[in-house]
């Protein structure tokens, strides 16, 4: 049975998501077919303005409303420690857990020679340049627990080792090849609490 060219473009949009197959992108297609015109103009004005209303932290490098964002910009948090995380996600994720009262910096990425991702992809030089400046007492690396988030935090405390800082790992409690996006509060809560000094 063939579908109208409308119904087609939207399960092909739908797909090239994250976690959406054939199935799901065609059952959220015909859901927003029969659902009220109000949710769907809703939903078209809110992916229309996702990315006209988000910007880049300048300090942090976190996806925000306005920059600085409010994490940099709060005179509570504790600016000698500074949590490097992979991704804006998993900055939330540690947010969430609400066990962490310091700033950020969020490298974009991990590297992984395999995809072609070296240290000049990343934001590796920023985050140096952000050591360099003094203030922080521990950088508190963040990375997933996979083999480029190992890799990732291996380099990133060799490159900073000079700095005279504390760097600290998070600890295990994140289940290995797992990312801080699916972990839930509580396990990410605990990783950061049993974080150790790397050697």
């Amino acid at each position: 049975m063939e579908s109208s060219p409308a119904i087609e473009r939207l399960v092909a949009s739908l797909k090239r998501l994250p976690g959406i197959g054939e199935k799901s992108a065609t059952r959220l297609t015909f859901f927003l077919l029969g659902a009220p015109d109000a949710l769907v103009q809703e939903l078209a004005q809110a992916l229309g303005r996702l990315k006209q209303d988000t910007v880049l932290c300048e300090s942090c490098f976190n996806l925000t409303d306005e920059s600085p964002c409010a994490i940099c910009r709060s005179e509570t948090r504790d600016a000698s420690q500074l949590c490097v995380v992979e991704e804006p996600a998993d900055l939330a994720s540690i947010e969430r857990s609400q066990s962490y009262s310091g700033r950020y910096f969020v490298l974009g990425g991990a590297l992984s020679p395999i995809e072609g991702i070296g240290p000049k992809d990343l934001r590796i030089a920023d985050l140096e340049a952000r050591v360099r400046e003094g203030g922080l007492r521990e950088l508190v690396l963040a990375m997933n627990p996979t083999a480029e988030g190992d890799a990732t935090a291996h380099f990133i405390a060799e490159r900073v080792r000079s700095a005279g800082i504390l760097v600290s790992r998070i600890a295990c409690g994140m289940p290995l090849g797992g990312d801080f996006e699916y972990a839930d509060h509580v396990t990410v809560g605990r990783s950061l609490g049993n974080r150790q000094p790397m050697d």
